[in-house]
Parts: C-alpha cells; structure tokens; sequence
C-alpha cells in the first residue's frame, strides 16, 4: 500500500465527503510527499455532527439499552480486530509508524485495549442499593444509579491515533454516550476509517460521528465551546488543554485531559544489570514521539561514567541499524512532519546551548527517502534546570542526568511540572517504595507494563486530569445520582 483512500466524514450514520467537498493532503512522513487526502470539514458540518450526537443521545434508548448497546460495541471491536491488517499499513503510512512500532503500540495495544475495555464493562455498577436508614423521624430506601454523561466530544492526537480513538469512543459509547470524534489533522484516515467500521457494525445514526479537517481549531473551538457537548476528552499538549479548560468554563463542561510528559527513568546504583538497564533507556520507539516515555534518565553519581560508557555503546549500535525499515523488528521511523522534525531540531539546538554535552546523534537526515527523520539523540552532563530536561520534546532525544542519593533521585523526579508516567529499576522493594513517592500516574517497577487497557491511565499536576482506560475510563463518561424512596 503506497497510497490511502479518502478519509471521509461520519456523520448521522452516513460516509460522505465535506458539505462543500473540500480536501486537504494526507502526507506521508516517510517521504514527505501526499499519500492520499481528507475530507475538509465544514462548520456546518460540525454543527450537523454534534445535532446527530445530541439527537442519537437524547431520542433513542441507546444510553439505556445496556445489552443491544454492549452487543453492537461487541461486534465493532470484531471488526477492527479483522481489520487489523488494513489498520497497520494505514499507521505505518499515516503516522510513519515503523513496522515493529505498528504491530505493537500502534494497533495491537488498541484492539488488546479494546478487547480490555469490553471486559471492564462487566465490572459497572449501573445501580447500587444502600439500604434503609432512618433519618427526619422516617426511613428512607436508597439508591445510588450510573448513567451516561451525554454527548462527548473525542479530540485525539496523531502520535498513537488508533489506541487514543480506541481509548476514547469505545470507552464513551460502553458508558452509553454518543460521540464527536476529531482527530488530528495529520492522521485524518484512523479515525475515518471507524465510521467506515461504524457503518458495516450497524451502529445506530448518529452515536458516532467523525469530523475531520485540516484546521484543528475551527473543529475543536466548536466542540470545546458547545453547550449540547457535555464532555470533552482531549489528548495532546498542556497548552491546548488549558485552552480547552477555558472554553469549557462558561458550560462548566466536564473536560478529561491526557496532556504532557518528562517522565524519568531511575536506575538505583544497586540495580542488577545496571550497564544492561541504562542501554535499554534510549528514546527511539516511535521515534519518542510519546506523552508517558521516560526522557530523563536519572543515574547516580558513583556509577555516572558507567552509565555514558553503556550509552554510548548502546547508540552506536542502534545507530548501525537503523534505516533498515523493512526489517520487522525496526521500531523507529521519521517524525510526523515538517513542524515537527523542525521543534525537534530547535530542541537539540536549546541543549546545546546550555551546555550539554552530545552524547549521540543529533542530526536532521534527509538521506532517508525525502522524509522527517531524526537521529536518536542522547545528551549526557545535564542537570534538571535545562529546558531540555524541562520542556517536553516530543522526539527520538534522551537527557542525562546524575543524583547523589535516592532522596535526590526523588527530588528530580518531582522537580517536573509534569507527573504523567515513570519507571525504576533496582531491588524490587526499594524500587517499589520509590515509585510511592514519584508523583505521576504510571510507574514502572524493573520494566513492569503499567499502561495496559484494563488499567487506569492519567496524570498528575500539568499532565492531565482524570483516567483513561480499565473501569475508572468507562467511569469517567459516567454521571452518579442519589435516589431516595420512603419507605415508611
């Protein structure tokens, strides 16, 4: 597949092109070059998607109907899993996912996290009985009941897009909401491609809608400003979250966040295989282009040359590797564009400028097939003031820097405002004791999985609020009201 058919617009059930039939390019960041194009949405087609939302939530039993609703999720996530073929090409092309990076965190993480989310719907406790209790001089039955929240608007970004759209629209519509998807403008056709799915799945018109456009704004100022959208969920930088905060506030719309990170990545000086742990520290899954990698590492001070030698040692042999794209195990491609590639490079640039040392790469590469590459890049000799060490790149670089003690350790973990993910290596208990003092929302123990679909996700501080994922993000589309009945 060297080119991708039209992402077209979901709207009220329907596939269809723009209401004025615009399109923009679909490029592909592994030649820069156009690999197909994207309906451009419309305002008026972002006020017919969010009216078909409304009506679907307001009209029909799809809210209440909690068997028919899980057996049509049921049979969607079948088809994504049938697809899942159709769905890798589209990210390797699309995203510039290579193809280790497809098969695994690209869309294996979503239709596993998918198949997570239907099992997670099991635990809902759509009504709980508390009993009678006396109060007033009377008694009193009471119960506590779940329901959906309403109508969600889903914005997602073009870093993982198919397991941020799984995460989001297969967690909403469980919980009995109808759903706005708009993803990123980079990755219009993974989120196109659900309404296709949508459409062969039978979902009813107008519980799910995607919106696609090339100028996020428009799309997203609808949505986020809207008083018939209830919720928003966001994933994608701190900035535009705190916007999304602001144009919700006059609707006091419930708004979920998953926004950045500068996770760090603890190797204690006892930590067995210590040269082996930090080699395995590089930013290059993806190209580093992930809100929870760990893209601080933290080593101590007495084993500080050690861990430069293992480094330099583990990127040379990265470095000889890489570029072979076709092989299966290849998990770094290019950025996902132009503005990217070039945020990366101010970046390195920043780094250098404040003093730290260059460990590896650091390079532009444009004898890569015309496309957004960037080599894995480490920076040793840093320390935690660096806006490199501060500010989130989002690219294939790795910042260094040495502790004293654990306390320290801990005290440049939390010397971030970001607290999204994390992981130590050490003896399991220290390890584990430590990671109770971090505060983020997913840490990993001596290479643990802390980021599954059964499991909650979210941040800390300026990474976000709320969870996504597992019970707590079906829960999260979910509203909780009281009901009181005398009972004498």
């Amino acid at each position: 597949m060297d080119t991708l058919p039209d992402a077209l617009l979901y709207i009220n059930g329907e596939m269809r092109a723009s209401s004025d039939n615009s399109f923009f390019d679909n490029t592909n960041p592994w030649t820069g070059e156009s690999c197909g194009r994207a309906a451009d949405a419309t305002s008026g087609d972002v006020e017919e998607a969010i009216a078909a939302a409304r009506n679907a939530f307001d009209n029909t039993d799809w809210s209440t109907n909690h068997d028919e609703r899980y057996a049509l999720v049921c049979k969607y996530v079948e088809l994504m899993i049938a697809n899942r073929e159709k769905l890798v090409q589209i990210s390797r092309l699309e995203a510039g996912a290579a193809i280790g990076a497809a098969a695994r965190a690209q869309i294996d993480g979503a239709l596993n996290g998918a198949k997570d989310l239907l099992e997670c719907y099991k635990q809902v406790k759509w009504e709980k009985d508390l009993g009678i209790k006396t109060e007033n001089g009377s008694d009193t039955k009471r119960i506590v009941t779940q329901e959906a929240m309403g109508v969600v608007g889903a914005i997602t970004p073009w870093n993982v897009p198919l397991y941020v759209n799984v995460g989001k629209v297969i967690a909403a519509m469980l919980a009995g909401c109808t759903v706005i998807l708009k993803p990123a403008p980079d990755t219009p056709l993974m989120g196109s491609i659900m309404g296709d799915l949508a459409v062969e799945a039978g979902l009813p018109a107008g519980v799910f809608n995607v919106i696609t456009s090339a100028d996020p704004a428009m799309a997203g100022e609808m949505l986020t400003t809207d008083r018939r959208v209830d919720l928003i969920s966001f994933t994608g930088s701190t900035a535009v979250g705190k916007l999304i905060m602001k144009n919700g506030a006059e609707s006091l719309k419930r708004v979920f966040l998953e926004l950045g990170g500068k996770s760090a990545f603890i190797v204690l000086e006892d930590a067995p295989n210590f040269a082996q742990t930090c080699m395995g520290s590089l930013v290059v899954f993806h190209a580093g282009q992930g809100c929870a990698y760990p893209t601080r590492l933290l080593v101590p001070k007495s084993r500080y040359d050690e861990a430069v030698g293992a480094l330099d040692m583990a990127y040379k042999g990265f470095a000889e590797k890489w570029g072979k794209f076709e092989e299966p195990t290849c998990i770094m491609g290019p950025v996902i564009s132009k503005k990217q590639q070039n945020r990366v490079m101010e970046y390195i640039e920043i780094g250098k400028k404040e003093g730290a040392r260059l460990l590896a790469g650091g390079n532009a590469r444009t004898d890569m097939g015309g496309g957004f590459f960037v080599e894995p890049t480490c920076f040793v000799d840093c320390n935690n003031d660096m806006r490199i060490a501060r500010e989130e790149i989002f690219g294939p670089v790795l910042v260094v820097i040495p502790y004293e003690d654990e306390e320290d350790a801990v005290r440049i973990a939390n010397d971030s405002d970001y607290g999204l993910g994390g992981a130590v290596f050490g003896p399991t208990d220290r390890a584990l004791a430590m990671t109770k003092r971090i505060r983020a929302g997913a840490l990993s123990v001596n290479g643990g999985t802390s980021i599954t679909g059964d499991l909650p996700f979210g941040g800390y501080k300026q990474s976000g609020m709320g969870r996504e994922w597992g019970l707590e993000g079906i829960e999260e589309f979910l509203e909780i009201k009281a009901i009181g009945i005398r009972a004498s």
